[in-house]
């Protein structure tokens, strides 16, 4: 027994003297760094969890390597050696043991260091997302603002709620990112599908594609408990995608998987991964929500392809005729693509305002197109809106342009752009508050949405809330968005900002060498003679397709009452600046073919009358 006691007492002096313990322990504490390392790296670059768990496995399997190696081998000051032909006699003094030390004790400090940067930055992060004042910058006092403004509400974030961010694109190809932001936006528009879960608009969560922000900050942002996030790799046919569940406040992964298919299994990873998150969401909330099926949107994939590559262009803006043929070459690829023809339709019914006078029949096309998508899916929502905003086209008036924008948010009521379509359309009707109600439910629905947030803006002038007005219209100046700028130029003349009108004339023209100049001098001076600028205006805007009365407070600066006989100028009736033209003949003749059918039935805006004598007159 102490022999055995002995050997054994012998065994470990001798580990002790080929430091195969100090070996050990920084082989332990720098496979520990490594691993912590490694999942900081692969957590980046969004990878798949196989790759942390084999160097888990290295690191175990390669410990008694290094022990083995650490009893068989010696470093001398002449190299490596095996231990058999090692006189430790001659080395004595060698301070290697130290030196081990010294290296246990700097990757001891690097776990220290770790440790504390794991607890402490999650928790600072989210200390400076909910404490941290904003800078503000004391505005120079108005006189004419509105005083005592509302103070900001509180961040509500609902508990049940989701953002889905931009999928990252692993293809390798830059062209590929519309797949990656098409297949995000699929499963964004799955989970709004599912009752119970509040899912963030596309142009909220998609404002955040490549921000540098935290999850938690980004989630405050979008007022969101949870985010799902991932990456799409797509190789000729194959498809790998990866998605993770996380809960914004902890930045627990509540989910997280990876899915290889063929491209023909594009919809079911959309079912699988849309149902997995139901799963994780119900078991982490305690809250029952419905499973969903995707169904086949198409079985022909370069028509799906092709559609996903349109649709992108389409949200985009960036070139709506690209975006209507590929949208057509996907009807032909599959014409009972009912999508397809839905989103052919929004973009032909898009394409009357920004490209006017380009020859070709938008209208009927839009028309045509959703026809066709409600012929397939009867319960399609975008259809029924494009069809309301051709009322004037297809002759159903305000009262049939109304029962079809009904209609589409009944289908879905969380189409904002069926909601900011109504709200245009009841202000054209000369409804402000019922308009500006329709733009603030867009909002809620997508507050990023600058189309609602300009529409917004202008109905506010035109109650007469022009502070309020401006400075939503202001906000949205950064993201350079000017749908209904041209409104504000007055405001920026008349209170003297002439530097500012031009900037917005500019812009609200969307095109090179306008002569906003002539444009600012006719709001300055109303009663002067502007003949000459009005010639300039109208040469500049042939040169582009585009008469005077296209340009809506263009055509009103310069007087031109005209211009309301052409239906699409509508919009401009109920600003500040247009009360000549509401007691016009011009305004009274429109009113009464037009609106006057709506307003007996559903009552007058309150600005508005009918007279004894025929007629109505507006204020």
């Amino acid at each position: 027994m102490a022999r055995t006691g002995d050997v054994a007492m012998s065994v470990l002096g001798k580990m002790k003297e080929r430091n195969v313990f100090r070996v050990g322990m920084a082989y332990i504490v720098a496979a520990w760094v490594l691993v912590q390392v490694m999942e900081i790296v692969l957590k980046e670059f969004t990878a798949p969890d196989w790759i942390l768990k084999f160097v888990v496995v290295l690191c175990f399997a390669g410990f008694p390597l290094v022990v083995w190696l650490s009893w068989t081998f010696a470093l001398t000051p002449e190299g490596l050696r095996l231990e058999r032909y090692v006189d430790r006699s001659r080395y004595a003094d060698s301070n290697y043991g130290e030196k081990l030390d010294y290296v246990i004790i700097a990757l001891l400090a690097a776990v220290v260091g770790l440790v504390a940067l794991e607890r402490i930055m999650p928790r600072l992060e989210q200390h400076l997302a909910v404490t941290s004042p904003p800078t503000v910058v004391a505005p120079v006092p108005d006189p004419h603002s509105e005083p005592n403004p509302e103070p900001a509400e509180p961040v509500v974030i609902l508990e049940n709620s989701i953002a889905v961010l931009p999928f990252k694109n692993m293809s390798g190809e830059a062209d590929n990112e519309y797949f990656s932001d098409g297949l995000s936006e699929e499963l964004l528009n799955t989970l709004t599908k599912v009752d119970g879960l509040s899912v963030t608009s596309r142009t909220s969560s998609f404002a955040f594609k490549g921000d540098p922000r935290s999850i938690q900050q980004i989630a405050r942002a979008l007022r969101v408990a949870n985010i799902l996030e991932g990456s799409v790799r797509r190789v000729g046919d194959r498809l790998r995608v990866t998605a993770q569940l996380i809960d914004a406040e902890s930045d627990v992964h509540l989910w997280s998987d990876s899915y290889d298919r063929d491209m023909t299994g594009i919809f079911q990873v959309q079912e699988e991964i849309a149902n997995a998150i139901v799963s994780a969401l119900t078991v982490e909330l305690g809250v029952g929500l419905q499973a969903v099926n995707v169904a086949s949107a198409t079985s022909n994939l370069d028509a799906y392809d092709l559609y996903l590559r349109g649709r992108e262009l389409f949200i985009d803006r960036e070139n709506l005729p690209t975006s209507w043929e590929l949208l057509q070459q996907a009807t032909h690829l599959d014409p009972d693509f009912a999508r397809a023809w839905e989103t052919l339709a929004a973009v032909h019914s898009a394409a009357t305002s920004w490209f006017p006078g380009d020859g070709i029949e938008h209208e009927a096309l839009a028309l045509a197109a959703a026809r066709r998508a409600l012929e397939i899916d009867p319960a399609l929502s975008m259809p029924h809106a494009v069809i309301g905003m051709k009322h004037y086209f297809t002759g159903a008036g305000y009262n049939g342009a109304m029962r079809s924008l009904d209609t589409a948010i009944a289908y879905d009521p969380r189409n904002a752009t069926a909601l900011l379509w109504r709200g245009i359309t009841v202000k054209e009707l000369g409804y402000l508050q019922k308009a500006l109600d329709d733009f603030e439910a867009c909002l809620a629905v997508d507050p990023a949405y600058l189309n609602c947030r300009q529409w917004r803006a202008e109905a506010l002038l035109g109650l007469g809330r022009v502070q309020e007005g401006i400075r939503e219209f202001e906000s949205t100046l950064e993201f350079n968005f000017h749908s209904a700028s041209d409104a504000f130029v007055s405001y920026y003349v008349k209170t003297g900002q002439k530097k500012m009108a031009w900037l917005v004339a500019s812009l609200a023209l969307r095109k090179q060498f306008a002569p906003i100049r002539d444009w600012v001098a006719a709001i300055e001076s109303p009663d002067a003679d502007h003949s000459a600028g009005l010639a300039r205006f109208e040469q500049w805007g042939a040169m582009h397709n585009m008469g005077i009365c296209d340009m809506d407070m263009v055509a009103v600066a310069f007087g031109r009452e005209d211009c309301y006989d052409d239906i699409n100028n509508v919009r401009a009736m109920w600003q500040p600046d247009t009360a000549a033209f509401r007691h016009s003949a011009t305004f009274s003749e429109w009113a009464s073919e037009n609106a006057l059918p709506y307003w007996r039935e559903h009552g007058f805006p309150p600005q508005c009358r009918e007279l004894d004598e025929g007629g109505v007159a507006c204020d």
